[in-house]
């Protein structure tokens, strides 16, 4: 695969991560520190574009996290948004294989704006999550040790971030 050429969806649930690769690919791992740093092992081989995963209500934080401080081009969109491209595509059926490659032709198609996370942003997220060196992907971020409501804080003030409101008709 071309470097840069390669956009990532992830669907992510309780318990597991499904992820799809455009033009090809595709893989699930567990929804933890060790799954984590299996997905940053494989996508550092494919250097992507860009990586989307839905907000949901705050599981899809930890992994953002990783990604960001693994310096991946990772965004948060509206999930909204992607169910409209998914109705426009034609796409209705819903599994969470079928989300992540939705999320993955989302990545491909709109590109949303790739928002990383500034130096000193980055230099803070490695010291909390305990991943001074996430170039390697055998130290996984160590999000969970984070209290809730500052990982989430963290995260959703971070330029990573994207949900927006919609405005109510």
């Amino acid at each position: 695969m071309t470097t840069g050429s390669v956009f990532v969806g992830i669907d992510v649930s309780k318990a597991q991560l499904d992820l799809a690769l455009r033009p090809e690919g595709r893989f699930s791992v567990p929804n933890d520190e060790a799954g984590f740093a299996q997905i940053i092992e494989r996508l550092r081989v494919v250097s992507p574009a860009l990586v989307v995963l839905e907000a949901t209500g705050g599981l899809e934080i930890p992994l953002t996290g990783a990604l960001a401080a693994a310096g991946m081009p990772v965004v948060v969109v509206n999930p909204l948004q992607v169910r409209d491209f998914a109705k426009a595509t034609g796409q209705l059926a819903k599994t969470d294989a079928l989300d992540a490659q939705i999320l993955a032709h989302f990545a491909e198609v709109i590109r949303p704006e790739r928002r990383p996370l500034p130096d000193t942003q980055t230099q803070t997220w490695r010291k909390r999550t305990g991943s001074a060196a996430p170039a390697r992907a055998q130290e996984p971020a160590r999000a969970h040790h984070l209290a809730g409501r500052e990982l989430t804080h963290t995260i959703r003030e971070s330029p990573v971030w994207r949900e927006k409101r919609r405005p109510v008709a």
